[in-house]
């Protein structure tokens, strides 16, 4: 395990995760949130927009996407990088 910076609170410890114990449930609702989003909008405009309905920070939501677990999902909905306008660096 390494000493590490949590990505969402900025406190340090030791785990393998990018997040804090305390930090980590906060991320499995944020993500879970995020998937049920992904899956049950047809027409998303922004990131913002994104941010506006589900609650959760710009940063967060790009951290988000960049992980494999929405990889596979952004593949299997066919979004190739791009959330309806936007465009995305996954």
């Amino acid at each position: 395990m390494e000493f590490k910076k949590c990505e969402r609170c900025g406190c340090f410890f030791t785990s393998d995760d990018c997040v804090c114990p305390k930090c980590a449930p906060k991320d499995k609702c944020e993500i879970s949130i995020l998937k049920d989003y992904l899956t049950e909008t047809s027409s998303i405009d922004s990131i913002q927009s994104i941010c506006n309905t589900t609650g959760i920070s710009e940063k967060n939501i790009y951290r988000y996407l960049e992980s494999k677990d929405f990889k596979k999902l952004t593949a299997d909905l066919n979004l190739n990088g791009n959330i309806g306008n936007i465009s995305i660096n996954l």
